[in-house]
C-alpha cells in the first residue's frame, strides 16, 4: 500500500471509529490533528467525544483487565494498522517469535517505542524442535535455545520484558511440561523478563488447556477455538476447568478460516464467528488477526453487542448449507495414520488455508517446506484412504497446494 493510500485509510478508520458508533463511550479520542481538519473540512461536525465502546474481561489469576478483542499480528505488515489498534483502545499485541521470520517483532518494536509501557501488553511465542507425527518436542529442544532465541525476540521488540511469554505450538499434555522450556520460562519470569508464562494449542485443545491449569505454573493458555470444530464442547468443558483454577484463556483461530472455499465467494461472517467465541465468558479475550483498517474496524464494532442475532446464527450455518467443508484444519492429526505414505497432512492442509482463506503465499511456502514432498503427493495411490474429521476431500486439496512448491521463493512477497 502506498504511503497516501495508508494515511488515507487510516484517517477513514478513525473517523469511523470515533463517529460511526454512536452512543459509544470509554477512550479518549483517536483522531490525529489531521484527521480532525479533514473532518471539519469536509463539512461535518466534529465530535471528539465519540470513542469505540470496550468490553473487558480479566486474564484468570494474572489480573491483567483487557477488551475482548486483541489483536493477533501475524499476518499484518502494515504498522499503521496496529497503531491504528493501540490508539483504539486494544492493549494486547500478540507477536512470535517466528513470524515473518522475525520481522514482525521488529515491526511491533517499532510501534511501541515511546508509549508508556503499561499503556500496552505484548505477548510472544517460543518455538522448539518438534517431532510432527508425536507431538513431542526433540532432545535439541534445550533451555539454551529457548533462551536464545527469547533474548533475540527481546531485543527486537526493544523492550526489557514482555508480559505473556508461551511455549508455541505444543499440542501434547507431555509437551507442557517439557522441562527444559519450563526451566527457562521459570528463570525468565524470576528474572522480570516475563510477567507472565503459558503454552499455545492449535491441536488436542482439551488435554493441553488441562495440562496447563494442572501444571500450576502456567498462567495463560492461547488455544485455537471456534465454532466450526467439532470437538468444541469438550473444549468448553476444558475451559471451565481452566478458568475455575485461574488460568487466564485467550482465544485464536477466531474467524475459522475466513472463507467457505477456495473461490473465495462465500466469505464466513467474521462478526459472527467472532461473537460466537465471545459468548463463552471463560474465553478472556482474543486475537484475531487484521491487516486492514476495515477488518480492524470490523473486530472493534463486535464490542457493540456481543449478542448474536437469528440473522447471524443462521449465516454460521451457510457452509452447510451449501454443502462446503471450509478451509479450517482443526490439526487433530488422525489423518496422519490413515494415509498409506504417511504425508504430515494437518500441516498441508495449513497450507492450503494459508493460500486460500489468508492469501499469503510467503507463509503457505514455509509450511510446505516443513513436509517431505520429494515424491508427487498422492499419486500412487488408486483411492484415498483419509477419512477427515472436516470432511475434506484431502488428495485433492494436497494436489492443488503442492503446486505452489513450483512457485520460485523470489515470486512471494
Amino acid at each position: 500500500m502506498k504511503e497516501n493510500e495508508t494515511v488515507r485509510s487510516r484517517r477513514d478508520f478513525l473517523r469511523k471509529g470515533a463517529f460511526g458508533l454512536a452512543g459509544l463511550a470509554v477512550l479518549p479520542s483517536v483522531l490525529s490533528k489531521d484527521a480532525r481538519a479533514e473532518t471539519s473540512e469536509t463539512g461535518e461536525k466534529e465530535k471528539t467525544g465519540k470513542k469505540w465502546k470496550l468490553v473487558k474481561r480479566t486474564l484468570g489469576k494474572t489480573g491483567i483487565t483487557l477488551p475482548v478483542v486483541s489483536l493477533g499480528v501475524m499476518t499484518t505488515e502494515n504498522p499503521e494498522v496496529v497503531r491504528a489498534a493501540l490508539d483504539a483502545g486494544i492493549t494486547l499485541i500478540d507477536t512470535a517469535h517466528g513470524y515473518q521470520r522475525g520481522r514482525n517483532e521488529e515491526m511491533v518494536g517499532e510501534v511501541i517505542k515511546g508509549r508508556p509501557r503499561d499503556s500496552f501488553v505484548i505477548a510472544t511465542k517460543i518455538s522448539g524442535p518438534e517431532d510432527g507425527r508425536t507431538g513431542l518436542f526433540t532432545k535439541d529442544a534445550t533451555t539454551e535455545l529457548f533462551t536464545e532465541r527469547f533474548e533475540t525476540s527481546l531485543k527486537r521488540l526493544g523492550l526489557d520484558y514482555v508480559d505473556i511469554l508461551y511455549i508455541h505450538s505444543v499440542m501434547r499434555k507431555e509437551a507442557v511440561m517439557h522441562e527444559p522450556f519450563l526451566s527457562a520460562m521459570e528463570k525468565l519470569k524470576k528474572e522480570g523478563k516475563a510477567r507472565f508464562i503459558g503454552v499455545t494449542t492449535h491441536s488436542r485443545e482439551p488435554d493441553v488447556i488441562r495440562a496447563a491449569a494442572e501444571s500450576k505454573c502456567h498462567d495463560v493458555v492461547l488455544t485455537a477455538y471456534n465454532f466450526r470444530q467439532p470437538h468444541t464442547k469438550e473444549i468448553e468443558k476444558a475451559m471451565a476447568e481452566a478458568n475455575k483454577a485461574g488460568l487466564g484463556i485467550i482465544a485464536m483461530k477466531t474467524q475459522a478460516g475466513v472463507y467457505w472455499d477456495r473461490e473465495r465467494e462465500h466469505p464466513i461472517n467474521m462478526k459472527a464467528a467472532l461473537k460466537w467465541v465471545l459468548r463463552n465468558e471463560n474465553v478472556h479475550t482474543t486475537i484475531p488477526g487484521a491487516t486492514t483498517f476495515d477488518q480492524l474496524e470490523t473486530d472493534l464494532s463486535v464490542m457493540e453487542d456481543l449478542s448474536l442475532t437469528p440473522e447471524e446464527r443462521e449465516e454460521l450455518k451457510l457452509g452447510q448449507k451449501l454443502g462446503m467443508s471450509g478451509l479450517y484444519c482443526q490439526q487433530c492429526g488422525r489423518c496422519v495414520s490413515q494415509c498409506g505414505t504417511g504425508l504430515e497432512i494437518p500441516t498441508l492442509m495449513r497450507s492450503y488455508m494459508y493460500v486460500y482463506g489468508y492469501r499469503d503465499l510467503r507463509m503457505a511456502k514455509e509450511a510446505l517446506a516443513s513436509v517431505d514432498l520429494s515424491k508427487l503427493p498422492c499419486r500412487n495411490c488408486e483411492t484415498c484412504r483419509v477419512d477427515c474429521a472436516m470432511g475434506f476431500d484431502v488428495r485433492r486439496k494436497i494436489e492443488d497446494v503442492a503446486r505452489l512448491r513450483s512457485v520460485p521463493n523470489d515470486f512471494v512477497i
